[in-house]
């Protein structure tokens, strides 16, 4: 079970429990919400190391991207060396150097953005989740101490 899935169930179980009369608190079971709270924190670990992974091979697709933008641009050189006593092939190579070029700087950038948008959805998932499990918790602390008060009285 996901990170989410956990956190629908901690909604499911408060929109389920019992409410207190004459207030909007509810009386939660101890021993359920921790039990998925427990099952969350097992659950966060792998999810951030998936983001980690992510980071990771976002990187290595822009490292790879580079040395073969430098191979094609290496190669590119070679060739225009070659062919500098003829202008006319040397223009030609020159313009094919640079076009070769903004297409790997271009197929580049499109992978590092592709790579950071989907590493920027992930983390923001996770963001939500937190939020929304972060707002349970202090939901049912709050109602907690209500219950206190109102039984010390």
């Amino acid at each position: 079970m996901d990170a989410l899935e956990i956190v629908d169930k901690i909604e499911e179980l408060i929109d389920k429990s019992k409410k207190i009369p004459f207030s909007t608190n509810v009386v939660v079971n101890e021993n359920e919400i921790y039990d998925l709270i427990d099952e969350l924190r097992s659950v966060l670990p792998e999810e951030l190391k998936q983001a980690r992974w992510i980071v990771r091979e976002r990187e290595g697709m822009i490292e790879e991207s580079k040395r073969q933008s430098s191979r094609i641009i290496k190669d590119a050189e070679e060739r225009a060396q070659i062919l500098v006593n003829e202008s006319e092939v040397l223009k030609k190579a020159n313009k094919k150097s640079e076009e070769l070029m903004s297409m790997v700087e271009a197929k580049a950038r499109t992978i590092r953005l592709e790579a950071e948008d989907y590493a920027d959805e992930k983390l923001a998932n996770l963001e939500a989740v937190l939020h929304k499990l972060l707002s349970a918790v202090e939901k049912g602390r709050e109602q907690f101490k209500d219950k206190l008060k109102s039984e010390k009285t």
